[in-house]
């Protein structure tokens, strides 16, 4: 009598081999959580960051099986690698490992940008290695190895992205993980992906590090009462705006045209609300205040708040 056939995604025959994780931050540290509480997921769970105090903390933690700090070593054998650091680092770290990733194996990453990532990348992949793309709209404010947890994609959206052409068992296999992780899974095309993020994501942090700057440039003594008597609107724009600075710089500038096409619709609509405050247009105001509280409760029904 032959064995019961196995099936991929359980201890016995996980859905990767070994995956390796590259950057060790929020997303990274709160996939690897993912990762080592279902081993259906991964045999062996590889960690990898250039800091050295990093690495020893994430070996502290146990979140990894392995902790490298060397990229090179991190990669070989794994057929799961995930990049998790900052997007301006990309082409760096793709260009050193792309020569050690293993035929059949699969590239990824988490940044909130994907055409860059596309154009960063791409040159640096091996034939027979499958290049997917993936944002999972996720996070906090917090940032390092400590600020994870695995219930972080519950619930949310993770967009793939990849190039046509690629192979969809890959896509298919990547999706998988994603959704064992918690997350609800899209594909979509790179620039549409940039598109929206550019008004759901990217502006909104602009706004909120706009705004808590100018509050920053006021007078010693306004300024001490706006943090002593902050309201829940403005301390919601902080929390946004407590967000990495390096990886916001990097979305910013590798998501250029998308954010400067919203920040000029921005721009115009904001021209004619001051128009409308100025001139005591009340019903405009109602408007305008009505349909965006609708945009909040679908927001809510969508569980997404």
């Amino acid at each position: 009598m032959s064995a019961p056939e196995t099936i991929p995604g359980t201890p016995d025959t996980p859905l990767y081999d070994r995956v390796c994780v590259i950057g060790l931050g929020l997303i990274g540290s709160s996939l690897l959580r993912c990762l080592m509480a279902d081993r259906g997921l991964a045999g062996e769970v590889v960690a990898c960051d250039r800091s050295d105090a990093v690495c020893a903390r994430v070996a502290e933690l146990a979140i990894a099986d392995r902790v490298e700090n060397d990229a090179t070593l991190a990669v070989a054998g794994a057929d799961l690698v995930v990049l998790c650091t900052p997007v301006g680092a990309y082409a760096d770290v793709a260009a050193l490992i792309g020569p050690h990733l293993a035929p059949g194996s699969t590239l990824s990453d988490v940044g909130s940008v994907k055409q860059a990532v596309v154009r960063d990348v791409s040159p640096h992949v091996p034939d027979g290695v499958h290049f997917v793309p993936g944002h999972p709209l996720a996070g906090t404010e917090h940032s390092g190895p400590d600020a994870g947890f695995k219930e972080l994609f519950r619930g949310r959206w993770l967009i793939l992205t990849p190039p046509p052409g690629t192979d969809a068992a890959a896509v298919d296999r990547l999706g998988r993980l994603w959704a064992a992780c918690g997350s609800q899974i899209e594909v979509m095309d790179a620039s549409h992906h940039d598109q929206v993020l550019a008004i759901t994501s990217h502006l909104p942090h602009l706004i909120a590090y706009t705004i808590v700057g100018t509050a920053t440039d006021l007078e010693e003594t306004t300024k001490s009462e706006v943090i002593r008597f902050s309201a829940s609107g403005f301390r919601d724009f902080t929390r946004i705006a407590a967000s990495d600075p390096v990886m916001w710089r990097d979305i910013f500038l590798n998501n250029r045209e998308a954010v400067l096409e919203m920040i000029q619709r921005f721009t115009e609509d904001l021209t004619a609300l001051q128009r409308a405050i100025r001139w005591g247009e009340g019903d405009k105001l109602f408007d305008l205040f009505t349909r965006t509280r609708a945009i909040r409760r679908s927001i809510i029904d969508a569980k997404q708040a």
